[in-house]
């Protein structure tokens, strides 16, 4: 989390591009980034020198010898025109062909694009991106450019351009602890976005699992095979990519992919789906993948993408989606297909009902958390539901936060499920057995299982209730009388 004073100065610099005519947050966070990466880059071949001086080897820098202008710390001591000039020409063409045509600079870069318009805008950023702390990197720990770009990326929620709206990350967080993701897995969001799920699936591993970056396979592993996402939005494949090298990821597989098309060709790959895929969208037929209209045919995306987890996931491999509560009763085919695969043909583990406020001032849809094993064999026994009613945040447009907040609780009881075994249908969690599942029809919403306790209510006898309305009407009359006395 990054401190008060460094949020200021971050709110400050952003106010600085609004003010300066970039209004679009996906446009500011964008030319914020790319001038983060180029001191972070500098910051770096700085430490790197000094290091190698002190251990008396040669060090082959980053930066040509022969071109000191393109460091940060040459050109942010220069005046605006000169200072606009080169970052323009030269320094922004030289980080987007970092590492040669295959570097992962150039993949997510090459279609980046320098919109700062004025010289004097870009000497206030760059005088504002000085006043924050040097970046710091190294195995297994977070940095505070991780952080600062988790809160940039937290304004995209508040400011709602284009539709892009991200998941809560308290949420993310919740449903990554759930799931507890391993050094050995590889973890795919197919509707990655700013990569979110990914971000918060390399913090949880650097947490619980910092020793996985001494042992050389497991950290190769992290750096290049252990997270992939899809994205078509190019501007999010941008951002979702830099938040994940920010976050100390070198090599993310953060691919343009239309996830539903025949353009994905990927099967059975993954042992992790982590999730929040769009809803009540309605594509024709023509653009989906054959193999995912088998399982169910619809046209609705919702549908459609817990199709692809079954095929994107290895036996054994699991998943934890977001889903709108339609998924859970919808009564058309095509929903009960879907609802009836997982159920009977893999092993369903638990729905978590959301509150509906989850996602405002954006949306009041309803949404739940799906969490299942594909197995191709079965195995769905007894279904663990939960009744969340409070995620920390007031349910309103303002989502202001609260004391009430069921996520710690919903980790400790998913964690411990043979304690809930006799958890009552009146209670917040409970189990349903496949068996009542498939006589609803495979219903997975939670109050078609849920049972209502009804207090109790006495209410006196009719005759005594009358008796006590005519004695307050005689008290009345006769107060009445009295006043009336007085006057006269």
């Amino acid at each position: 989390m990054i401190t008060g004073e460094l949020r200021n100065k971050v709110d400050k610099i952003w106010e600085t591009f609004w003010t300066g005519g970039i209004t679009n947050p996906l446009t500011v966070i964008e030319q914020f980034t790319y001038l983060l990466y180029i001191k972070g880059l500098d910051d770096r071949e700085k430490q790197k020198e000094k290091d190698s001086e002190l251990l008396g080897i040669e060090y082959d820098g980053l930066f040509p010898k022969d071109k000191p202008y393109l460091r940060w710390s040459h050109f942010s001591n220069v005046g605006p025109d000169e200072m606009f000039q080169v970052v323009s020409q030269k320094v922004f063409p030289f980080i987007k062909s970092l590492g040669g045509k295959n570097s992962a600079y150039a993949k997510y870069l090459k279609d980046a694009v320098f919109v700062i318009p004025t010289p004097s805008l870009l000497a206030k950023v760059v005088a504002g991106i000085n006043q924050l702390p040097q970046t710091t990197s190294g195995e297994g720990k977070q940095d505070t450019l991780g952080d600062l770009y988790e809160y940039l990326l937290s304004k995209l929620q508040t400011s709602g351009t284009n539709g892009q709206f991200r998941t809560p990350r308290h949420i993310i967080d919740m449903i990554v602890q759930l799931m507890k993701p391993t050094p050995e897995d590889i973890i795919v969001d197919p509707a990655a976005g700013s990569a979110g799920f990914l971000v918060s699936a390399s913090e949880y591993l650097r947490k619980n699992h910092g020793d996985m970056f001494y042992v050389k396979g497991l950290r190769e592993h992290f750096n290049k095979n252990m997270f992939h996402g899809f994205e078509i939005d190019s501007t999010m494949l941008r951002i979702g990519a830099m938040n994940m090298m920010l976050h100390g990821v070198d090599y993310p597989n953060i691919s343009y992919r239309d996830s539903l098309s025949d353009q994905n060709k990927d099967r059975e790959l993954y042992t992790l789906v982590l999730a929040n895929p769009p809803f009540k969208g309605s594509l024709d037929y023509e653009s989906v993948a054959d193999d995912l209209l088998k399982v169910t045919k619809t046209k609705k995306t919702e549908l459609l993408f817990l199709s692809l987890f079954l095929r994107l996931l290895k036996k054994g491999g699991r998943a934890a989606s977001i889903v709108p509560d339609g998924v859970l009763f919808g009564s058309s085919k095509a929903h009960k297909a879907i609802r009836k695969e997982i159920v009977e043909n893999h092993k369903l583990e638990a729905v978590i009902k959301m509150p509906s406020g989850v996602f405002k001032p954006y949306a009041g849809v309803s949404t739940a958390i799906i969490i299942f094993t594909k197995t191709g064999s079965g195995g769905t026994d007894n279904v663990w539901f939960y009744d969340m009613k409070a995620d920390g945040y007031s349910l309103d447009d303002k989502r202001s936060p609260i004391e009430e907040n069921d996520i710690p609780d919903i980790i400790e009881r998913f964690n411990n499920l043979e304690k809930e075994i006799d958890r009552k249908r009146t209670e917040q969690s409970f189990f349903v057995p496949i068996e009542e599942i498939r006589e609803n029809k495979y219903d997975l919403s939670i109050n078609k299982y849920k049972e209502v306790e009804y207090e109790v209510v006495e209410f006196e006898n009719p005759k005594e209730i009358l008796d006590s309305v005519k004695k307050l009407e005689e008290e009345i009359t006769q107060g009445i009388k009295k006043l009336e006395e007085m006057l006269n």
